[in-house]
């Protein structure tokens, strides 16, 4: 296990709620960065030092290995990055006792990597860092001014085990699968396995708007499933990606709303399909009198594509 600090000025509100970490693989002008490049070192159960805003904000566990992935959601946040970068599944903890290393520095310096650091020597955060590994040395320091909630945070992550579905195995299953297929060619091949990659930005994007599926209350992550409401096949690469285009559904409602079985108006109220066989709801318990809660304007915007094209009347 290897321990890594992640400056997220930016993109914390992003990342560590949507529980990914993602950067770009080269600077603007195309040539090669450490820290860019440290994204490829990280495997699955290393420790990541969350620093935003002069202080460690939150502790987290990689649950899995870099992958090539189009840029999520930043809003006006990294607006000069390239479209496409490095994207690690993380799940983080925020913490109360928030850490200010510059308060700490003469505890820090010396631990400080000669080349590399995540600080300046004054304890400053370097806004050209991305992410830094972290010498053992340093790390225990940090989790010694964290305090005893450090090791509190790690228990619940290996507890709570990854709500990520997009775990190393599966996503290489699925791709290597894809890679050995005959009947299609190389195009559709890449094609195939872009859009794979590109559900795990989808999926951390809808995050950005939804917290759980709004028909069960589920909100465990790992049982839910990130449906685009304009379907993907019909989206322009824009809204492929875009959050609100997608609801974060249970499996059994996401079968019927991409099917078109059911839909939402824009109040919330949910929609049935008169092909819809009702004792199909009784059976899972969806009510038929459900209402999910407003949308926003744009999400509102896929609906009504939702309700005209794909709901079944």
């Amino acid at each position: 296990m290897r321990y890594w600090w992640v400056n997220q000025n930016q993109t914390y509100k992003f990342e560590v709620h949507g529980k990914f970490m993602w950067s770009p693989k080269t600077k603007t002008n195309g040539h090669r960065n450490q820290f860019y490049d440290n994204m490829q070192e990280v495997q699955a159960g290393d420790v990541i030092f969350s620093y935003c805003d002069t202080k460690i904000k939150a502790v987290g566990v990689a649950r899995g290995r870099a992958r090539s992935s189009p840029k999520p959601e930043f809003r006006t946040a990294g607006s000069n990055w390239a479209n496409e970068g490095w994207y690690i599944p993380v799940e983080f903890k925020e913490l109360e006792n928030t850490v200010r290393p510059k308060d700490f520095i003469e505890q820090l310096l010396e631990h400080l990597p000669e080349k590399y650091s995540p600080l300046s020597t004054s304890g400053d955060g370097l806004q050209s860092v991305y992410l830094a590994a972290v010498p053992n040395a340093l790390a225990e320091r940090l989790i010694n001014l964290i305090g005893p909630e450090y090791a509190r945070k790690l228990r619940e992550l290996s507890s709570a085990g990854p709500e990520s579905d997009e775990g190393d195995e599966s996503n290489d299953a699925e791709e290597n699968a894809i890679r050995g297929r005959t009947d299609i060619g190389p195009t559709t091949k890449d094609q195939l396995v872009k859009a794979r990659r590109g559900q795990g930005i989808f999926k951390a994007n809808v995050k950005l708007n939804e917290s759980k599926c709004r028909v069960t209350g589920i909100s465990q992550m790992q049982h839910l499933r990130a449906s685009h409401i304009k379907p993907w096949k019909d989206s322009n690469d824009e809204e492929k990606l875009n959050g609100c285009n997608g609801l974060l559904l249970s499996p059994h409602v996401d079968h019927l709303f991409d099917r078109g079985l059911i839909s939402f108006s824009n109040n919330g109220d949910i929609l049935i399909s008169p092909k819809l066989d009702r004792s199909v709801l009784q059976k899972w318990s969806v009510s038929e009198k459900t209402n999910v809660g407003t949308f926003n304007d744009v999400q509102s915007g896929f609906l009504v594509y939702h309700r005209d094209i794909v709901f079944k009347k």
